[in-house]
């Protein structure tokens, strides 16, 4: 608990560090970073500034050739701090919580930008620090297509985990019926199959061999509905997100080639669900009843009763 709390209160690049996969990735920080600004929901705070504090650290993925001292090479400093300027130049808010996600995003926007840590406080509202601390990844910023009339808009899908007695139910075309009838696309996941799978007794292997059984059984659901596409690339993913279709994701493909994929959960397909439902920034996710997903999730999640 001791722990915990230390680590609760310790300054972003620990929180980095400590939530870092077995092959963690390079970071860069902003320390310190202390602006007057005014910000605010209450009146008090209305028509003067305060000093807020901003402490960034963005993880970054390698660079594909050395970086040779080259500042062109590298993700700057100054992008970051350019970011928190421009977000606080572009109009009042009320919230920290508001300005740390438009941070986020604006960082996560850099090419080599993976995952952002912001954390931002206001020193001059009480006798300590006040404020929010967030981590986004940049597979969770959302995909932007256009609307019917020509506008750039953000695309937030449903992730739906069936499970087998759902798949296997007689009113399972009903079930997908109301899936689409909510009007937005529709990316379902599924488990394990019924038919027991293969033990081997070497992780890197299991690993590979429950991907590919949760692949024979969204090929199974596929076979029960002809609107059930399997995918299993992120354009696939995007190119049906953008059309506003109903797919079924076969995994193995972004799992094992994505650095923050759940390494354990290759046999949970709810767990697998959940991840993938942050990296395509989607609206909800969608379970049967009695299920519960992992916690930690900035997804909003709900039941599916047929």
């Amino acid at each position: 608990m001791i722990s915990d709390i230390r680590l609760a209160f310790a300054h972003p690049e620990a929180r980095a560090e400590a939530s870092a996969s077995a092959d963690p990735r390079d970071r860069i920080s902003v320390r310190d970073h202390v602006v007057s600004v005014e910000i605010g929901a209450f009146q008090a705070e209305r028509g003067q500034t305060q000093r807020v504090r901003f402490n960034v650290v963005v993880e970054l993925r390698p660079h594909p050739a050395p970086v040779e001292d080259d500042v062109d090479r590298i993700l700057s400093y100054d992008r970051i701090t350019e970011a928190i300027a421009a977000e606080l130049a572009a109009e009042r808010l009320n919230l920290l919580e508001t300005l740390a996600e438009r941070i986020a995003e604006r960082v996560l926007l850099e090419p080599q930008a993976m995952r952002a840590f912001v954390r931002v406080e206001k020193l001059d509202r009480g006798p300590g620090a006040l404020g929010v601390e967030i981590v986004r990844n940049r597979a969770a910023q959302p995909l932007r297509a256009l609307d019917p009339m020509g506008e750039e808009t953000a695309v937030h899908p449903l992730v739906v985990f069936l499970n087998n007695a759902t798949i296997d139910a007689p009113d399972l075309g009903a079930v997908l019926d109301a899936l689409l009838s909510r009007g937005i696309p529709v990316i379902i996941c599924v488990g394990l199959p019924p038919e027991s799978v293969p033990v081997t007794g070497h992780q890197a292997v299991q690993r590979r061999i429950n991907l590919l059984a949760i692949e024979q059984n969204a090929w199974r659901l596929a076979a029960l509905d002809r609107r059930c596409v399997v995918v299993s690339s992120r354009t696939e993913i995007d190119w049906a997100m953008k059309q506003g279709q109903m797919i079924v994701w076969a995994p193995s493909k972004l799992v094992l080639d994505s650095t923050d994929s759940p390494v354990g959960a290759a046999h949970d397909g709810l767990a697998l669900a959940l991840w993938l439902a942050e990296h395509v920034a989607a609206a909800q996710l969608l379970m049967p009843e009695g299920h519960t997903a992992p916690p930690g999730s900035h997804v909003p999640q709900a039941y599916l009763s047929r």
